[in-house]
């Protein structure tokens, strides 16, 4: 029986996290399916960290990234090499998922071959196509070319459904990254930063930030922390761990607001295991990331978005998550009544998870056997 033949294509630390779980589950049946890995390591350290958490090794890695790269210079890089990996494979389906410029890439270089492709996590949203910035225009743009949607939820179905798709090319499927939290929690767990394993997540309301987007670099980052830093200033239960990003502009902001503050822990970025298992630790999340949103409510944290939009509306309408916006004012009320009204708190930690049941990759792959085979 002729095996169908699955090229894997990702490259930053979130898409590897997201493709692990499928990654597996394509190895596992080996019967039907012959695949391979291929990486464009756009994010080279950071995916390599998931790369040796879930022990998977890549069968091409196109390793385009540069210092101070481009969209247009990933893209070109990408597009390159790729082809060069699908001449040689000749994938039968390319995988491809989220929403990164490899995204893109990866659907684009399979339909100059005429490869059938896979888009896991389709069918997000915003509403907005410059924020996020590039990923709701790399969204939409890899939906053109897609013949398997794999949408995470009936929002993201019915997103697809608006916008002509049709409904027997659409499978819901829940989130990958609820899958892979599963393998990587562990109560146990210490953590190599000292600081982290000193703080008493049991009797502080320890509260993890992550800020990084580019369009609130500026004010409204300014919004964000100040917002934060009165929260402390005025409630001494209160500690904040903020994994600050790399940018140079972040790292000023956030030094600048929330540098030498007894109860605010400036650290390092932390690799997705460590980080993982500090949000499971911790009493609620002030974040303007994507994949957070998804991770923390599976774990029972109420989670405020500091964006003016989301792509991820399940979880504000599951009542998980709160769209907090970037107005200085809107994200102090939300934290405080996050912090000092424990019905509130209690109502989002306890609200049912809308990503799914941790069985994304199973579905995924079944209905690539079912449609294939």
């Amino acid at each position: 029986m002729k095996k169908i033949k699955v090229l894997v294509i990702f490259g930053t630390r979130p898409e590897a996290v997201k493709m692990a779980p499928i990654v597996k589950a394509l190895k596992s049946d080996e019967q039907n399916f012959e695949s391979k890995i291929c990486v464009t390591a756009q994010h080279r350290d950071m995916l390599d960290q998931v790369l040796r958490i879930f022990d998977i090794e890549p069968d091409y890695d196109l390793n385009i990234f540069q210092s101070g790269q481009t969209l247009t210079g990933i893209t070109c890089r990408a597009l390159t090499g790729l082809e060069t990996v699908i001449e040689e494979f000749k994938p039968d389906l390319i995988l491809v998922q989220g929403d990164t410029t490899t995204v893109f890439s990866g659907a684009l270089a399979a339909f100059y071959h005429q490869v059938k492709i896979g888009h896991v996590e389709a069918g997000l949203r915003s509403g907005n196509l410059l924020s996020p910035f590039p990923e709701e225009a790399n969204r939409k743009l890899t939906g053109v070319l897609t013949d398997f949607h794999f949408a995470p939820t009936e929002t993201s179905r019915a997103n697809l459904l608006k916008e002509g798709y049709e409904n027997s090319k659409i499978y819901i499927t829940g989130n990958t990254s609820i899958d892979a939290l599963k393998w990587v929690i562990d109560a146990d767990f210490r953590f190599k930063e000292e600081i982290l394993n000193n703080i008493d997540f049991n009797n502080k309301k320890v509260v993890l930030l992550t800020s990084h987007r580019r369009e609130n670099i500026g004010e409204p980052m300014e919004n964000i922390f100040s917002a934060v830093k009165e929260i402390v200033d005025e409630n001494l239960d209160v500690e904040v761990i903020y994994p600050m990003h790399l940018n140079p502009k972040v790292r000023e902001i956030a030094t600048r607001i929330l540098g030498n503050m007894e109860r605010v822990h400036l650290i390092e970025p932390l690799d997705y295991l460590p980080f993982t298992n500090l949000m499971a630790k911790c009493y609620a999340v002030v974040t303007d990331s994507g994949g957070v949103q998804e991770e923390a409510p599976s774990l029972g944290k109420p989670v405020l978005v500091v964006r003016k939009e989301t792509e991820r509306p399940e979880g504000i309408e599951a009542g998980t998550a709160k769209l907090a916006g970037v107005d200085k004012q809107n994200i102090y009320n939300e934290l405080n009544n996050l912090i000092n009204n424990k019905e509130e708190y209690k109502k989002m930690a306890n609200a049912v998870n809308p990503y799914g049941d941790g069985k994304a990759a199973e579905y995924i792959v079944d209905a690539i056997r079912k449609n294939m085979l």
